[in-house]
């Protein structure tokens, strides 16, 4: 399946509080994300929160952005990624 970074910005900061609350509105989005067939890596965060960058196994941008749709969430670019292993020269 291929692999995509999603960049995404907030204007008034990604705020996910760490409680019951939060882990409900993560939950909800990986039950979303799974109806298309997109699974939710792993997401970095500025040091603002004013933007993220998601890491997704999904089978096209077109679902991605479906999701994204779904769950509330804004894209601002989607792009298909690979890994790069530094160890692979060695």
């Amino acid at each position: 399946m291929p692999r995509y970074v999603v960049e995404r910005s907030f204007k008034e900061g990604l705020r996910i509080p760490v409680n019951d609350e939060g882990e409900a509105v993560c939950m909800s989005v990986i039950s979303r994300n799974s109806e298309d067939g997109v699974t939710w890596v792993r997401s970095y965060v500025s040091s603002d929160k004013s933007k993220s960058f998601c890491i997704y196994d999904a089978p096209s941008p077109q679902a991605i952005r479906r999701v994204a749709d779904k769950n509330g969430l804004p894209v601002d670019q989607i792009t298909e990624i690979r890994v790069l292993d530094p160890y692979f020269y060695k």
